[in-house]
């Protein structure tokens, strides 16, 4: 396929041009209460093409298949009564207002992962709108939304969305979502959007009533039927992303679970994406950025397309959560059996981007990895919490849930300061009170099963394994665990908060002076020494989030060395040129001078 589709409904000047990819004979338009006689035309793809004069935006419309329906469109823009309902025509055009926004430089880039409907008390996009010159005074300048995509029920995570071309009526109507953006691109913050495509969610899926197509027969992934990239199903999905550049001016994705995306073709399709999107981008004068969640750490995906790559711009690098949650917290089971956490291990991790480089890998029983030589290692985005690592534990807990305030204000200053791009988790900078639970709400089938797989998920753990063990584990479709999991604003100022955010604000600011300089990492006396130099400074960083710690080699300062200590933890004390940490703690240094 080398040109475009273009599916779903289109506003024409006279009226709606509808485009739709079916098998099916007898397939029907439904429009503005009416079926629609006039007779279909049909490309050499099997797409199916009719012009309807005298309706405009805002029209209900669906597909009748074999006398059963309507069924909304799969190239839907929205499903204003859910994934069930009739389909609604939207018209693109939007006064945008961002025409000078331009996407932060890389190297400055610092993420901000937040879910629309648990971020602000509204849970809307205009409820999370009414933060975004917050995020921009706490010193990020990347929203990474979770997926946006219809899904079914009033609250999900996204990852069971079906209308991949349909942002979720549960948090407004698309022109709400184009003026949050516009919004954030005013504030000179950039939008990144989590998109799915290793599988659809189990419920509102049509996809296969028009067309079998759409799936790779006898193929499954973890969470479902293995989608298929070849022909018009390939476009349908490349096309989806395209919209969201074109007609929402994201300006990148992340790419979930891709290691899960299965694609024989001799371009594979992550590196056909990523081109495409980029070209979109491109064509309206913008730019578009491509990062991946991918397991396996194979660094041959950010090389480009030529020598065998994907060309992406970054890759979500879980090891370096690991080790310090192996280190801080003492997590061990499943893939934490993989890691030390040791001063060590983390030191490695830093210095290649991943700590699995090529080591055997207990966990995933294989060798895994490979090495990260000649690489930036701002391409490997880094965190402490995310909506994984948070929502896939039973209680939701974040890593301050569990650990004491010194040595979580230690970690976050080696997330912030270290040479990868980081990521924050929404409500991470205050040590923010709510847990983040994996929620649902499904009809009551399918809950129920949802439920029962939850449980049977952490049965292996000891804390579990009895049923009222298992009772405990809040319920994905009870409303009570998706309420539990939205921010509470209003505790930011109180005094067991208030500090770790001004620390938070501390160290972004610091993040945007370091960035000018270049870094090394090493192992220093039970802590890590981060030092950054340019040519007329050195920073240094000194961290210890497992106990005490000593540097010996503080530069002095003397007739021809100003050294100035930025910012400190409790107990810090530097005599001579020994650094002393009596426990997890940081310190930080400026050195100007020879």
């Amino acid at each position: 396929m080398k040109t475009e589709v273009r599916l779903g409904a289109t506003v024409e000047e006279a009226g709606i041009r509808f485009r739709v990819w079916t098998a099916q004979p007898n397939i029907r338009l439904w429009a503005g209460g009416k079926r629609i006689v006039t007779p279909w035309k049909t490309d050499a793809n099997g797409v199916r093409e009719v012009f309807v004069e005298g309706i405009g935006a805002g029209t209900r419309y669906g597909y009748e298949v074999d006398g059963q329906g309507p069924f909304p469109d799969l190239a839907s823009r929205f499903q204003p009564e859910g994934v069930h309902g009739l389909s609604e025509v939207v018209d693109p055009a939007f006064r945008w207002t961002d025409a000078g926004f331009r996407l932060p430089d890389w190297r400055d880039t610092v993420f901000y992962e937040m879910h629309c409907g648990a971020f602000s008390a509204e849970g809307t996009w205009r409820g999370a709108a009414e933060k975004l010159a917050y995020l921009k005074e706490l010193g990020v300048n990347a929203v990474e939304v979770m997926p946006v995509a219809s899904f079914p029920g009033k609250r999900n995570w996204g990852y069971d969305g079906v209308s991949l071309y349909a942002p979720s009526a549960n948090y407004g109507r698309p022109e709400e979502f184009r003026a949050f953006v516009d919004r954030a691109h005013a504030h000179g913050l950039a939008v990144y959007l989590d998109v799915v495509f290793n599988h659809l969610g189990p419920d509102g899926a049509y996809h296969r009533l028009f067309h079998p197509g759409f799936y790779r027969e006898g193929t499954h992934t973890p969470w479902g039927e293995a989608l298929c990239f070849g022909g018009v199903a390939r476009e349908f999905f490349i096309e989806s992303a395209l919209h969201w550049v074109r007609e929402y001016h994201v300006d990148g994705f992340r790419l979930d679970a891709t290691h899960a995306i299965g694609d024989e073709s001799e371009r594979h399709f992550v590196a056909e994406l990523t081109a495409r999107v980029r070209a979109a981008a491109q064509e309206i004068g913008r730019e578009c950025r491509v990062i991946a969640e991918d397991d396996r750490n194979q660094s041959a995906l950010l090389g480009p397309e030529p020598g065998g790559g994907w060309g992406l711009d970054a890759l979500w690098a879980d090891d370096f959560h690991h080790q310090m949650r192996r280190g801080l917290a003492g997590d061990r089971d499943g893939y934490y059996a993989d890691y030390s956490g040791s001063v060590e291990d983390v030191t490695t991790t830093l210095r290649e981007g991943w700590f699995y480089h090529g080591q055997h890998s207990e966990f995933h029983g294989r060798v895994r990895g490979s090495e990260t030589t000649g690489i930036a290692l701002d391409r490997f985005v880094v965190c402490l919490q995310n909506h994984d690592q948070t929502g896939n534990r039973a209680q939701g807990e974040r890593l301050h849930h569990q650990i004491d305030r010194s040595a979580y204000l230690a970690a976050s200053t080696l997330l912030l300061l270290a040479p990868e791009t980081p990521l924050l988790f929404m409500g991470q900078e205050w040590a923010a009170s709510t847990p983040f639970l994996y929620f649902t709400d499904h009809h009551e089938e399918l809950g129920r099963l949802v439920r029962q797989g939850r449980r049977r998920e952490f049965a292996r753990f000891a804390e579990y394994a009895s049923e009222e063990g298992q009772s405990r584990i809040p319920d994905p479709q009870d409303e009570a665990t998706f309420t539990a999991s939205k921010l509470r604003w209003e505790e930011r100022e109180e005094a067991a908060r208030a500090p770790v955010l001004d620390a938070y604000r501390k160290l972004l600011a610091m993040r945007r002076e370091l960035r000018r300089g270049r870094c090394e990492v090493r192992a220093e006396g039970g802590g890590i020494l981060l030092c950054w130099r340019d040519e007329a400074l050195r920073h240094f960083a000194f961290v210890a989030w497992l106990g005490g710690a000593v540097w010996n080699g503080v530069p002095g300062s003397g007739d021809r060395l100003e050294v100035v200590q930025l910012l400190t933890s409790e107990g810090v004390t530097i005599n001579g040129g020994r650094c002393t940490l009596p426990g997890p703690g940081f310190v930080i240094l400026r050195v100007k001078g020879e």
